[in-house]
């Protein structure tokens, strides 16, 4: 069932704080009426393409919300991500295919751990996910400042001729030169799952968002999967000409699904937008406790299915690469619980359910930690429940986040994704390195030592401070979420409009 729902279309964020020569008044978002940022309202993009007429911004026929929409998000989203892993598995079969050697194919530009040159294919990986980081941050942001139909459907047109090429060159320094642009472009979805979050009713937002998100870890997997099987049994070309099938579907199906809102913040030069992630991610103590639990939590994602491949493929399970590839589908029943993650911190503050969460992350490393290297059920069980605990600890930290300024949200969404890509490499390069010299129990450790370094930081600030209190518990610990008109993120977009008309 699908309701009505006012749009962010506002170039002042909703909530703001303004004042006059007399006073200083709230606007109220649930009561205001905000003026549209233009008189005339666009009815083509790119200068020429008519904008289907159900999709065209109007502020007195808002968009309506429907979950029937998220879900083809979630779905447009997975096969967007997909496009970063697609390779993985595939780097054998591209080292022949090419005639160099599997050095070359996987070849970057020294990368150093304790003084010890990374394995090559997890420096491609590490290189892949440090270009997707760059993206995030200069391009992400733009959600903020222009109209976000337009900037995701260009993206996704661009992804979508560079598999293309990817698809049909035979020259590896080319190929080299595409995955390069993939990875620094491949930001669509980062500027879709904010605008799910914006756009979704307070009380449905984390259940919407865990949708969208599901599709996103999805995508992470699935690719995984799909292009490992058809490596094994065929070219692996057709992986990237499935891939491109893939995108053509996706980017028909945002074309019809996608509203056209105005930017946010249409007057906010560009280089302001790094000026003010900067500042919200070192000042407010909310972004701080995020980052540092998100970079503990995607180094331990990361570290452990990178090496459970060495795992598996070591005494005493010896498992072929196919066989191990189909440890993902065991990811994918936890991450298909995501969902029901979302109900979960509708009903409660996110505070509390990522300590329910991490303690329990911390609970199944553990079984990972005791029995991982000696009977595969431990392994069976670690992989599910480390997944589905993930999912739930994902969801908290982006409403958390995103609780800190709706004006901001899209820069505050590209601070939460770098900082979860920077936390992907620590993982997969210490891991790798403890699992290299010191077996996999004490790769497991490592994971058991940053899931309890993230409910340290968790337990240093209370669910229900002021905004800029640092440490302690004023408020108490009650479940009870603070509804958004009594919250403090006022301030933080009111400073950020006098930002924006500086």
């Amino acid at each position: 069932m699908s309701e009505q729902l006012t749009p962010p279309h506002s170039s002042r964020p909703l909530g703001y704080l303004e004042k006059d020569d007399k006073a200083e008044r709230r606007i109220d978002d649930s009561t205001a009426e905000l003026p549209a940022i233009d008189q005339h309202f666009p009815t083509k993009e790119y200068l020429f393409i008519p904008i289907p007429t159900h999709l065209r911004y109007n502020p007195a026929k808002p968009f309506k919300f429907s979950y029937a929409t998220i879900v083809l998000y979630a779905f447009t989203t997975m096969i967007i991500v997909a496009n970063l892993y697609y390779c993985q598995p595939l780097l054998i079969e591209m080292s022949q295919s090419f005639g160099v050697s599997y050095e070359r194919v996987s070849r970057i530009p020294t990368l150093l751990q304790a003084g010890q040159v990374m394995l090559p294919i997890l420096d491609l990986f590490i290189l892949t996910l440090s270009r997707y980081a760059v993206g995030l941050l200069l391009i992400c942001p733009l959600g903020d400042i222009v109209r976000r139909r337009q900037l995701i459907l260009f993206l996704v047109l661009v992804t979508l001729l560079l598999t293309i090429g990817l698809a049909v060159t035979t020259d590896v320094v080319i190929f080299e030169t595409l995955s390069s642009l993939m990875g620094l472009l491949n930001v669509a979805a980062q500027i879709l799952v904010p605008l799910v979050a914006e756009i979704a009713p307070p009380d449905q937002r984390a259940f919407a968002f865990s949708i969208v998100l599901t599709g996103l870890m999805f995508g992470i997997l699935v690719a995984r999967v799909i292009a490992g099987i058809i490596g094994q049994f065929i070219v692996w070309r057709i992986v990237y000409y499935t891939a491109f099938g893939a995108q053509c579907l996706a980017f028909l199906c945002l074309h019809f699904i996608l509203p056209d809102y105005p930017a946010k913040n249409g007057d906010l030069p560009y280089w302001k937008i790094h000026w003010s992630m900067a500042k919200l991610a070192v000042t407010e103590p909310i972004a701080v406790q995020v980052i540092l639990i998100n970079l503990g939590a995607s180094a331990c994602f990361a570290y452990f299915w990178v090496t459970l491949t060495f795992l598996l493929g070591a005494s005493p399970y010896n498992y072929s690469t196919l066989e191990i590839g189909l440890f993902g589908f065991i990811g994918m029943a936890g991450v298909a619980g995501g969902p029901l993650s979302g109900r979960l911190i509708d009903r409660m503050h996110p505070w509390h359910a990522l300590l329910i969460a991490t303690t329990l992350l911390l609970v199944f490393q553990a079984v990972q930690t005791a029995a991982g290297g000696i009977h595969i059920s431990a392994v069976i069980v670690a992989c599910f429940g480390l997944d589905f605990m993930q999912q739930v600890q994902n969801v908290g930290l982006v409403i958390m986040i995103f609780s800190i300024s709706k004006a901001a949200i899209s820069r505050l969404n590209a601070i939460y994704m770098i900082s979860f890509y920077v936390g992907q490499m620590i993982g997969t390069a210490v891991g790798t390195s403890l699992f290299v010299r010191y077996g996999w129990r004490a790769a497991a450790i490592f994971g058991m030592a940053m899931y309890v370094m993230q409910i340290i930081v968790l337990l240093l600030r209370g669910p229900h401070c002021r905004q800029y209190t640092w440490f302690g518990y004023e408020g108490g610990l009650s479940f009870q979420k603070v509804t958004e008109t009594t919250t403090t993120t006022e301030s933080v977009e009111a400073s950020l409009t006098v930002e924006a008309k500086a």
